[in-house]
């Protein structure tokens, strides 16, 4: 092989490399601080979906089952906040006006001695961009208190699954010839929340049918942001973006027994280091009372 020849092979090689090295850096891992606004934005994104009690806590007979709907706010995220400060400085603010409020059907299901397990899921169904598939788990035990018809509660939870929508690059991004997602194709990025927690909260009775509580609890967050854009040139970019975070958490709220079979909810949530969602909640008991319950109705409203 002549000196020409080798000459452009390896320049060749040498394109083909740098070209190659270009392309990783576009899956490269990253991993912000906690100070970070990447982290920031994800540990806001996180707070409508702690699963937290969302409810006065109550000691109800073992086998008591409830089916029931949550709806939570959305908080929203400044421009400022939103734009990326360590993973891609030169991006401007990411797609976060995505939903106004969150659905999330729930059940609980009494055991004995106090204890209660909770679960809840929310389908894969496509709104507005946005597709869920979150699951919630949550185990906690109610121990009465000496008096007013106090009831103390301790609670563990966790929120897994995931969240599918055009968070780095939508279609308005598409169009905008000053933004690095200019003719590329509409990102379907994804972010697991991953939080899992312990609260206790305290409920007591305030006439025939209503029930205040307070509460407060600590969250570990693990929150998971994977990209998923291609753009113009056909350069896919599916970095990982990761953080693990502690906050602290208050809430309170309401119950108000309709009936004996229905209630209704509606909760403050908040962690003060980044946001605060409002909560509704409406339920239904299955099964009729038991003999016991239905002459207790007018002193205890059921949970």
């Amino acid at each position: 092989m002549t000196f020409p020849s080798r000459f452009y092979l390896a320049l060749a090689a040498g394109g083909a490399l740098a070209a190659s090295s270009a392309a990783a850096q576009t899956t490269t891992d990253c991993f912000p601080g906690p100070g970070s606004n990447e982290a920031r934005t994800m540990a806001i994104f996180a707070v409508p979906l702690a699963f937290s009690g969302s409810g006065a806590p109550a000691r109800t007979p073992a086998g008591r089952l409830h089916l029931g709907l949550e709806v939570s706010s959305v908080p929203n995220v400044d421009p400022g906040t939103a734009t990326p400060t360590f993973c891609r400085p030169d991006k401007g603010p990411e797609n976060t006006d995505l939903l106004f409020a969150m659905p999330r059907p729930r059940a609980w299901l009494s055991l004995p001695a106090g204890f209660q397990v909770e679960v809840s899921w929310a389908p894969p169904i496509r709104v507005a961009d946005v597709k869920a598939n979150l699951f919630g788990l949550a185990l906690s035990r109610a121990t009465a208190l000496p008096r007013n018809g106090a009831v103390l509660s301790i609670r563990v939870h966790g929120s897994f699954g995931v969240i599918k929508a055009p968070i780095t690059c939508n279609d308005a991004a598409l169009e905008d010839a000053t933004s690095i997602c200019y003719q590329g194709t509409r990102s379907d990025d994804s972010f697991r929340p991953n939080v899992v927690g312990v609260e206790t909260a305290v409920g007591w009775q305030l006439g025939r049918s209503v029930r205040p509580y307070l509460g407060a609890g600590y969250n570990h967050l693990a929150p998971r942001f994977r990209v998923n854009f291609t753009d113009q040139f056909g350069e896919t970019d599916r970095r990982s973006v990761s953080a693990d975070l502690d906050r602290g958490a208050i809430f309170a709220g309401v119950a108000w027994s309709a009936t004996a079979a229905l209630g209704l909810n509606a909760e403050l949530y908040a962690v003060p280091a980044d946001a605060m969602t409002a909560r509704v909640v409406g339920r239904i008991r299955l099964g009729r009372p038991s003999a016991a319950e239905a002459a207790s109705a007018s002193r205890s409203p059921d949970r």
